[in-house]
């Protein structure tokens, strides 16, 4: 090998130390950097084409760095006082993307069609009502469209200044009336209550009550859209209950009726055996309720407080009644090959072809990891370790320099052999 060959060699020894220089440097300034992957710097060496190659006795004569992504590793997750932030464990990343021009609070955001990934969980609402991270990445998920349905389109989470509370889907009918007397026969009544489905939609529900024309003490009860859904109800002289479709009962316990229908099936509550606490008849002959209105276990007002995270990516809305309801959902995205992605500012990452196609995932599925909540994942770099490696490199920095000095005597006695 010459000598020039050997200053040469010296030269890429130097470039691969910066390289690994800066790798370190990046690592060590990014230690507190939430969701920050660490990465590693990798030599491989360049084989001389010479006439001693085909006798095993080729020489290397220079040397390259690259970088190593570890966007796989997994980084501590500490507890952290933003009780919007997330971190994951195991696989996969937040959807996230970037706005386009300005982000003022007068104009809605339009947003950039690149999609990104990250770690970086540290998410907090902004001034119009949208989940950013601290590096400026706005949180996408499924959000609850204003019919109740969760979307199935990934979209920039958005959260109203004030939600309106969505009535709870109702289980549960109660009716605490007269419905007629133990005297006369052939009496009706219809009872009605406003029900909620799953989606907080009203209906009107209405139930028909009919005296028997040869006993004052038993009367049907059925569902007015449906008279095959029905039971006979009993009654003490005293006005009472005293049985539902004939089944004896101890007093004291509770009496029921089966609905079944629209919006959903539900228990009708009669009240209690041997009580007039629910359902029951006058023994004046004129004191009933006329079309007596039924409740429902449905809670209907609630004012909105805050947002809270579940750990299976559900964004919640809290209300002063103590109830949450389901403002979005948070997937995550997972890659064959996540250390294939590409690094972007911010902690984030673009698909390539070398980290394989984004695969959505709910939380905790198909391989995808899980969530901690109020919680974030720390930066991957390892201070002991990498200050040990920027030891050894600047040793091996230096000892390039070395051969660089010692090239340039070799070639200055040369020089001088021919003065």
């Amino acid at each position: 090998m010459s000598i020039i060959n050997s200053l040469n060699t010296a030269v890429s020894g130097l470039n691969a130390q910066s390289h690994a220089f800066s790798d370190l440097s990046n690592n060590i300034a990014n230690s507190q950097t939430t969701g920050y992957k660490a990465t590693t710097t990798s030599f491989a060496d360049y084989v001389t084409s010479n006439d001693l190659a085909s006798d095993g006795q080729s020489l290397s004569d220079s040397v390259t760095a690259t970088t190593r992504q570890h966007t796989d590793t997994q980084g501590m997750v500490v507890s952290s006082t933003n009780t919007l932030s997330l971190a994951i464990s195991g696989n996969g990343f937040f959807n996230v993307v970037q706005p386009t021009g300005s982000t003022g609070s007068s104009t809605a955001p339009t947003f950039n069609s690149q999609q990104f990934y990250t770690r970086n969980g540290d998410f907090s609402k902004n001034n119009q009502g949208y989940l950013v991270n601290t590096s400026g990445y706005y949180l996408e998920g499924y959000q609850v469209g204003s019919t109740g349905a969760l979307g199935s389109t990934l979209a920039p989470i958005h959260i109203p200044d004030s939600v309106a509370f969505q009535p709870t889907k109702s289980t549960t009918m109660s009716l605490s009336a007269a419905i007629g007397s133990t005297t006369g026969t052939g009496q009706s009544n219809t009872s009605t209550a406003t029900a909620y489905d799953s989606q907080g939609n009203a209906q009107t529900v209405s139930l028909n009550w009919a005296q028997s024309s040869s006993d004052p003490l038993t009367w049907t009860v059925s569902n007015s859209a449906d008279a095959s859904n029905s039971a006979t109800v009993t009654f003490n002289s005293d006005g009472t209950l005293a049985s539902v479709n004939g089944a004896a009962q101890s007093t004291g316990s509770a009496a029921t009726f089966s609905y079944t229908g629209s919006p959903q099936d539900m228990t009708v509550s009669l009240g209690t055996i041997g009580s007039s606490s629910g359902v029951s008849l006058s023994t004046d002959g004129g004191s009933y309720s006329t079309n007596p209105t039924m409740t429902t276990n449905s809670v209907t007002s609630g004012t909105f407080t805050g947002l809270s995270m579940q750990t299976d990516g559900s964004v919640m809305a809290t209300f002063d009644n103590g109830l949450s309801q389901l403002l979005a959902k948070i997937p995550l995205t997972t890659f064959a090959d996540p250390n294939g992605l590409s690094a972007q500012n911010g902690q984030a990452y673009t698909a390539t072809a070398s980290s394989g196609a984004p695969v959505v995932n709910a939380v905790n599925t198909n391989g995808a990891g899980t969530l901690s909540t109020s919680s974030t994942e720390s930066s991957t770099t390892d201070l002991t370790s990498d200050l040990t490696k920027l030891i050894v490199a600047q040793q091996a920095y230096g000892a390039n320099t070395k051969i660089v000095t010692t090239a340039n005597q070799l070639l200055q006695t040369t020089l001088a052999m021919i003065q």
